[in-house]
C-alpha cells in the first residue's frame, strides 16, 4: 500500500451557525497529485487552512507526512508550501526580494533548491526587479509558487492557484504540477474548474462542507448512472423552457453552448425529440448523446444529496 502523506479523520468546522466542513474524512498518498473539485463556498478553504496550521479544526485530526497539525503545527511549516487563494506576497518588495526573503525565513537559498524553480523563474526573471503589485496575474502566481518551492516543501497546497488567471497561464501552471509531481513532492489543489479535475490522480468531490465522492477522475465521469442528451437550437432560452416541459425528463441544465438532459425510459428516440422542439418553433435544432463529463457527475450527486437531506 502506497505510504499516505496528509491523513484527515473526520474533520468539522463551524464559524457560528454555519457549517463549513462536515466529518470529512480522506487520505492522500506521497507524491499524489490531488485535487478537491467544487464551487464558492464548498469549503475548501478551510480544509486547506486547517491543513497548513493556520486554522484549528473543531473535531477530529489532521496529519501531514506524520506530524499532527495541532500538536506539531512548527514541523508541518517547514515541509510544506501553502499558496493561498489571493495574492499574497510582498507587494511593496520586488520579484526577487520576495523570494530572497522566503529563502532566508527558511534557512536557506535561491541557489540550493534553484533546481525545483527554475522551469517557473525563467518565465519572471526578465522581471525580477518589478514590484510585485506591478506584476500581472500570471506573473503573481508564478512567483507565489516559486515562493512556495524555495524552501523544497515535502508538500504542496494550492487553494485555487488559476482562478482569475487566462487559459494559457492556467495550462503553463497545470504543466508545472507535473513536473513537480515528477519531484515527487505530494500536492493538494483546490479549484472551481471541472475540466482541471482531469489532470488529477485523484479528485474529491464537495459541496456543503460534505465530501460526495473520491475517486479517479475517469471513474467518477464513468459511475453517471444514464446517457447525457446534449441539445441546441438558435434560440437557447426557449428551448431551456421547452424541454422541461417534453415527456420523460429529468433533469435539465444550461451547459456551455448546449442543453443538458437526462431521461427517463419515455423519450428516448431523438427523432421524437427533434419533432417535439420544431413543433414549437425551434429552428437549427442539433440532439446528441454524449459522455457524461466530471460536472455533470457532479450536478448527479448534488441532486442525490438534495433528495437525502
Amino acid at each position: 500500500m502506497q505510504d499516505q502523506a496528509v491523513i484527515i479523520r473526520q474533520v468539522s468546522k463551524s464559524y457560528g451557525n454555519t457549517r463549513a466542513l462536515r466529518d470529512i474524512s480522506f487520505q492522500v498518498g506521497k507524491g499524489e497529485l490531488f485535487g478537491l473539485i467544487g464551487p464558492d463556498g464548498a469549503g475548501k478553504t478551510s480544509l486547506f487552512r486547517i491543513l497548513t496550521t493556520l486554522l484549528l479544526p473543531d473535531q477530529g485530526s489532521v496529519t501531514i507526512e506524520g506530524y499532527d497539525v495541532v500538536k506539531q503545527y512548527r514541523k508541518i511549516r517547514n515541509l510544506a508550501g501553502y499558496m493561498p487563494g489571493r495574492f499574497s506576497l510582498y507587494q511593496d518588495l520586488s520579484v526577487e526580494e520576495n523570494l530572497k526573503f522566503f529563502a532566508t525565513i527558511f534557512g536557506t537559498t535561491i541557489k540550493e533548491n534553484y533546481h525545483l524553480i527554475r522551469d517557473i523563474y525563467v518565465q519572471i526573471e526578465p522581471f525580477k526587479d518589478r514590484l510585485a503589485g506591478k506584476l500581472s496575474g500570471g506573473m503573481k502566481q508564478k512567483l507565489a509558487l516559486c515562493c512556495c518551492l524555495v524552501h523544497k516543501p515535502a508538500i504542496l497546497v494550492l487553494d485555487e492557484p488559476t482562478t482569475g488567471v487566462d487559459a494559457i497561464s492556467r495550462k503553463e501552471f497545470w504543466e508545472m504540477l507535473g513536473r513537480l509531481k515528477a519531484e515527487g513532492i505530494t500536492i493538494l489543489v483546490s479549484t472551481p474548474y471541472m475540466d482541471e479535475a482531469s489532470l488529477c490522480d485523484r479528485i474529491a468531490l464537495i459541496e456543503k462542507g460534505s465530501i460526495m465522492a473520491i475517486d479517479r477522475p475517469e471513474n467518477i465521469s464513468g459511475s453517471f448512472s444514464k446517457p447525457i442528451w446534449a441539445v441546441r437550437s438558435r434560440e437557447m432560452y426557449p428551448l431551456l423552457i421547452d424541454l422541461r416541459q417534453y415527456p420523460g425528463v429529468e433533469k435539465v441544465y444550461l451547459f456551455g453552448q448546449y442543453i443538458h438532459l437526462t431521461l427517463g425510459n419515455e423519450g428516448q428516440e431523438p427523432g421524437r425529440m427533434k419533432k417535439f422542439l420544431e413543433d414549437k418553433g425551434h429552428e437549427e435544432v442539433e440532439i446528441k448523446v454524449i459522455t457524461p463529463g466530471i460536472e455533470d457527475s457532479f450536478i448527479e450527486l448534488m441532486s442525490q444529496q438534495k433528495r437525502h437531506e
